[in-house]
């Protein structure tokens, strides 16, 4: 796992405060979500985040994270005892007092396309006959964008999702 000891300031010419970036490789599996999950928290708290966002962003990543164990080639292990081969997931965070952004990258294939079309259904409205797939809807109707594209190890999906001009200090 890789991650900064935490958060240092970077200020750009008007001497503003600029994002500060938490990058986590994790085993592929529910233990190593809940504990990104854990300091995705704290160093967006540290970094400056507005408390009334905390739990937005804690909810989003989380959903992220979930579903890379879950459909991301995790195969929805608990613990990473549990994983059939050992794959990862990546986290990257990028956070100031007015912004987030998150990434979930996994290894489990799929198809951007077909995971574009849930977050925005060709007539508007996800499936509601269908048994899954809604979250993903719901979860763009939470953020500023969600992105759908190929990981960049070509192995899987990443995911982003940013908010911005949340008007903190």
């Amino acid at each position: 796992m890789t991650q900064p000891l935490g958060p240092r300031p970077e200020f750009d010419a008007e001497g503003e405060v600029g994002p500060q970036e938490l990058r986590l490789d994790l085993p592929a599996a529910h233990s190593a979500a809940r504990m990104a999950r854990h300091l995705l928290r704290q160093f967006a708290r540290a970094g400056g985040l507005p408390e009334s966002e905390l739990d937005q962003l804690t909810l989003v990543a989380d959903e992220l994270l979930s579903n890379a164990v879950d459909h991301g080639g995790g195969a929805a292990a608990l613990e990473e005892s549990e994983q059939r081969e050992s794959t990862r997931m990546n986290m990257q965070l990028f956070v100031s007092a007015t912004s987030w952004e998150v990434h979930v990258a996994d290894q489990g294939g799929g198809d951007p396309e077909v995971v574009r079309a849930l977050v925005a259904p060709p007539d508007g409205v996800p499936d509601l006959e269908d048994e899954r797939g809604r979250g993903f809807f719901l979860m763009a109707q939470m953020v500023d964008s969600l992105e759908v594209r190929r990981s960049a190890d070509g192995l899987g999906i990443e995911m982003v999702a940013r908010r911005s001009g949340l008007g903190g200090g």
